[in-house]
């Protein structure tokens, strides 16, 4: 259960804001997995999975049959040099906007 749900305009705005401006979808060059992602600078990545791109994430499934389990923690590197490489073609822009 969740212990705050957001209830005032302005603060569904600001989640809004947070979870979804400026997300750019990135598709891996290796498999068909697709997410969504945002640089808020050159150390901040911030990488949205959806399912069917978890389930598309052909280095997610290998891991996933391993002994306890995928580590959640781990990024695909494929996917992660996908990103690097739309960030240099100038796919998906760096810098917050108002602190997103």
């Amino acid at each position: 259960m969740a212990s705050f749900v957001p209830t005032s305009e302005e603060t569904l705005a600001d989640l809004r804001r947070y979870t979804e401006e400026r997300l750019v979808e990135v598709a891996c060059l290796d498999c068909l997995a697709r997410v969504r992602v945002k640089k808020n600078s050159e150390h901040h990545t911030s990488v949205q999975w959806s399912t069917q791109a978890r389930a598309d994430c052909q280095e997610f499934q290998r891991r996933g049959t391993a002994p306890g389990g995928r580590d959640v923690h781990q990024p695909c590197p494929r996917m992660m040099a996908s990103i690097d490489e739309a960030v240099r073609a100038g796919d998906v822009p760096i810098g917050a906007h108002d602190g997103y």
